[in-house]
């Protein structure tokens, strides 16, 4: 029982190394994956698929540990204020979902973690993504240094929508960036940035009330989230890689397919089949 655990957990983290950061939900991939092939108990899996998401943060911190370290001995001084304002950027781009799903987090996933919730979050926003590329606005900031406060916000605000699995933090982020006029580089680096404290909460949140309702994690639980969280780490490194060659050639056109396809999949399968 133990060894198909670690197979499930090894490809739940690829799942989560994968879709974390393509524009096509990770939480809704990996709510879909335990609906077919589950691990018990349901409320260890709650907290399984968050934290694993701790491997991802860290592939971003691994990959743009220059980029992000205002304290870099080889940046000049205006590169190490540029970093800090980068850093200031991304909390006030968190603050909204951070409250929000502080506040709304109970009833997320109580009431909207429904295969069906998942298949119309995942056309919806399919459809978005074909319109937005079909009629794309002017890129007016190609750089992270040109994302001002007022972007970050409207960008935070547009990551609260990804609250309801199946819509895609990333996605919701990077349809922010590019409404605001990102290119679509800017605007997949600067959804890498907003994932870091937003993911580092989440997991947390998610660990203490475990700890409150359940208690502590059993050997077994712990084998499974480092697991996962290594796999999660090693796929991120080279899926982000992958996205940023990709969206430097080819437009999102090709996820909002893939998510019409996915969710109508999943309510033949899940309703009608």
């Amino acid at each position: 029982m133990f060894l198909i655990n670690i197979i499930k957990t090894i490809l739940l983290g690829i799942i989560q190394g994968i879709t974390e950061w393509l524009p096509i939900s990770s939480t809704g991939h990996l709510i879909l994956f335990a609906s077919i092939w589950p691990i018990e108990p349901a409320q260890f899996f709650e907290v399984f698929k968050v934290v694993i998401q701790f491997g991802s943060i860290l592939a971003v911190l691994v990959l743009y540990y220059q980029k992000l370290n205002p304290f870099d001995k080889r940046k000049t001084k205006i590169k190490k204020k540029q970093t800090l304002q980068l850093w200031s950027k991304v909390i006030v781009g968190v603050i909204p979902a951070a409250v929000i799903g502080f506040l709304f987090d109970d009833i997320i996933e109580g009431y909207l973690s429904k295969n069906f919730v998942i298949a119309v979050a995942l056309i919806t926003y399919g459809i978005i993504f074909i319109l937005i590329e079909k009629h794309p606005r002017q890129e007016k900031i190609r750089t992270l240094e040109q994302v001002n406060y007022f972007s970050a916000l409207k960008i935070g605000f547009f990551q609260c929508l990804a609250l309801i699995p199946g819509t895609s933090r990333s996605g919701a982020t990077i349809l922010g960036g590019l409404y605001c006029g990102c290119s679509r580089t800017v605007a997949s680096e600067f959804s890498f940035f907003l994932a870091i404290p937003v993911m580092f909460g989440a997991s947390l949140l998610k660990v203490i009330k475990y700890f409150v309702n359940v208690g502590l994690f059993s050997l077994s639980q712990l084998v499974l989230l480092f697991v996962g969280t290594v796999v999660a780490f090693i796929v991120s490194l080279f899926a982000i890689k992958a996205l940023l060659n990709y969206v430097k050639k080819h437009d999102f056109t090709v996820f909002g397919w893939y998510r019409i396809i996915l969710g109508i999949f999943v309510i033949l399968f899940f309703y009608v089949l």
